[in-house]
């Protein structure tokens, strides 16, 4: 089911730290495609996994969202108060035979490329802790959509496997939190780093299976390092320097990561002033899918 409203769009960090220089450029690559079409762009910090989120991290990312002229409209969304809406999600994939629930251990199934299903149709140890999975074998496949940087994409869940909903420890996990909220923010447009392109099979046929809208999406290329490896938390990115010159220059460089040529002169002009040129200027033509590679002064910064 397509949705048909205004755009709305958002940004989802998981706060396991401060952001750093590829969340700047999803994050404006996300601002820059809502607000160069008029709508409405929507923060939601998704917190479903407190071991991972260190007290303090979600409030220095918004700090610093503002801190480079990011402005959110409406109320931040916090992932760990929507167990109600998750549960019910789950609920109904149940009743439709689309979940069940799993005691294997990534252990037992460690040789296999992905969960082999063994619990599909009874569960293997009664005794044991169980999580919830999808059962990614029903319902819509293959998997079509089009992405707006890289095209027709194709997948078939089944091949990736059946992704877990919610944990053992009760947890929840992403891809089913992640459909549900974007339906109950009424998201129209996801844009995205391309890290995140498989996953969005199975968003999809969740959407499907609860009815759901499903938003266009944009996949953004990667900013990696000289070695091409992606810049994440988990390689110790540095977080963005939040120095008023620094910041001015990131934002400039973080334009260049999305192939927008901004002028030189714009490099040393406040964050208002890059935005306001950027959002009058954002051109999707111009964005290249290939990965950006950090320079010498990006990979230093922060150390």
């Amino acid at each position: 089911m397509k949705n048909s409203a205004r755009y709305r769009g958002r940004f989802a960090p998981t706060p396991s730290g401060p952001l750093h220089f590829g969340s700047l450029v999803a994050a404006l690559g996300s601002y820059l495609d809502a607000r160069a079409a008029n709508g409405q762009w929507l923060v939601r910090i998704e917190d479903i996994d407190p071991p991972r989120c260190p007290e303090g991290a979600a409030s220095t990312i918004l700090r610093q969202l503002e801190t480079f002229g990011l402005e959110w409209d409406e109320e931040v969304m916090w992932q760990h108060a929507r167990g109600d809406a998750y549960q019910h999600a789950l609920d109904r994939l149940i009743q439709l035979d689309l979940a069940y629930p799993c005691s294997c251990s990534r252990k037992q199934w460690q040789g296999f490329d992905i969960y082999p299903g063994w619990c599909r149709n009874s569960i293997c140890d009664a005794n044991k802790p169980v999580a919830w999975r999808l059962r990614s074998d029903l319902g819509e496949r293959p998997i079509l959509w089009q992405d707006r940087l890289f095209g027709e994409q194709q997948f078939d869940p089944a091949e990736l496997g059946d992704v877990v909903l919610k944990r053992k420890d009760g947890l929840w996990a992403y891809q089913l939190a992640v459909v549900v909220d974007d339906a109950d923010q009424q998201i129209t447009d996801v844009v995205r780093g391309l890290d995140l392109l498989d996953n969005t099979p199975w968003q999809r046929q969740l959407q499907s299976a609860l009815q759901l809208s499903q938003p266009r999406y944009l996949h953004l290329p990667l900013v990696v390092t000289a070695e091409g490896q992606k810049l994440s938390k988990q390689n110790l990115a540095p977080a963005l320097v939040e120095d008023e010159q620094e910041v001015r220059q990131q934002l400039f460089q973080a334009l260049e990561a999305l192939d927008q040529t901004p002028p030189q002169e714009l490099a040393s002009e406040p964050p208002a002033t890059q935005l306001h040129w950027a959002v009058a200027n954002w051109s999707l033509a111009r964005l290249r899918p290939t990965a950006h590679r950090l320079t010498p002064s990006l990979r230093s910064a922060g150390d």
